[in-house]
């Protein structure tokens, strides 16, 4: 009987433990306003609206804002009333927000989801002011808008080094001449232009006639605004369905039908092998890639075989070049693994 007794009383201290525990551990330290209700803090219920809230709010703030401190006004020290303020305050930004409020009454309502109530509280103290989309947005726009610059500076480059070369000099004034662009009556009385206004006149026309004759291709091509990488992501979903379209016939035609290449599918398999981009091809002279089709390089064969033969072939040429034998006997000799020893 006396053990049954002590039992039920063991159990009911436990209970009580638990109800008292549960109830305490509803208001945590270092969330929110702390082991304080915000609620009562404002002195408002939490069926409060959002008017009640900030007529509160502008209340406690007047009586407990450092600026408005008076000494004699109240018992509080001039610390006491900033601590106060600075907790009217937080339990303000907790309530004018309706996210916040809520994720802030069900800490109230569950007090058991300890470890919860921590992770939703700091997800949304950390999580950044200014919207991610709009960051990335801006990131991207940047990176494009630089990408362009450099493109068309590298482009310019180009332009400005084929004005020096004679060759294209020569051919763009000839150019030039057919056209009646150089061959132009001299002005007379007030329309008489400087020597060198005509030669600039005569610059600008051979530059514009090197920009539309001559076909850049490479690094220092005119640069196109889709290739930049806003347009990029913008018409992935199109390249994407169109490189699906043209694998399964790529598949179709030359897998299950088995039709013959054409040149512009071996000059394909042929740059894949070489490991290059499209760019990078398409830099390289006509008579270098002609000379691929004839070695007929898309057949994998004969492709290792050029590759070997090539690499032998500069093999050849290391081995006579006088500053790789510089080269190769400073490794040998003096080279950066080699350890010397002073005399003392």
């Amino acid at each position: 009987m006396a053990a049954s007794i002590e039992l039920r009383l063991t159990l009911c201290i436990c209970l009580v433990f638990i109800l008292g525990f549960s109830s305490v551990s509803a208001l945590i330290e270092g969330l929110y306003c702390g082991i304080q209700s915000c609620y009562d803090v404002l002195g408002v219920s939490r069926d409060a609206s959002k008017a009640e809230i900030g007529r509160a709010y502008r209340q406690l703030a007047r009586r407990y804002h450092p600026d408005r401190y008076q000494p004699g006004e109240s018992d509080d020290s001039r610390e006491t009333a900033q601590q106060k303020f600075l907790l009217v305050a937080t339990a303000y930004e907790t309530l004018k927000d309706e996210e916040l409020r809520k994720d802030y009454d069900y800490m109230l309502d569950h007090p058991e989801e300890y470890y919860s109530h921590y992770y939703t509280y700091y997800r949304r103290r950390l999580a950044p002011k200014v919207d991610v989309r709009i960051v990335i947005l801006v990131t991207i726009c940047a990176i494009s808008l630089f990408q362009y610059y450099s493109w068309w500076s590298s482009y310019t480059e180009a332009i400005n080094y084929l004005m020096t070369i004679p060759k294209y000099r020569i051919q763009a004034t000839e150019l030039a001449k057919q056209q009646g662009l150089l061959n132009r009556t001299k002005e007379k009385g007030k329309n008489r232009r400087s020597k060198e206004e005509i030669r600039e006149e005569e610059e600008q026309i051979i530059r514009d006639i090197i920009k539309n004759k001559i076909d850049i291709k490479g690094g220092y091509q005119k640069p196109n605004v889709s290739d930049i990488l806003l347009c990029k992501i913008i018409l992935f979903p199109y390249h994407l369905c169109t490189y699906v379209a043209w694998y399964f016939s790529w598949f179709y035609r030359f897998t299950i039908r088995g039709e013959e290449f054409g040149d512009e599918e071996r000059l394909y398999i042929i740059r894949k092998y070489m490991k290059m981009s499209q760019a990078q091809f398409d830099s390289l002279d006509n008579s270098l890639i002609e000379t691929f089709l004839k070695q007929q390089l898309w057949i994998k064969e004969n492709y290792e075989t050029y590759r070997v033969e090539q690499e032998e072939e500069m093999k050849m040429k290391m081995a006579t070049d006088s500053r790789w034998k510089r080269y190769r006997r400073w490794m040998k000799s003096e080279g950066p693994g080699r350890i010397t020893f002073a005399d003392d």
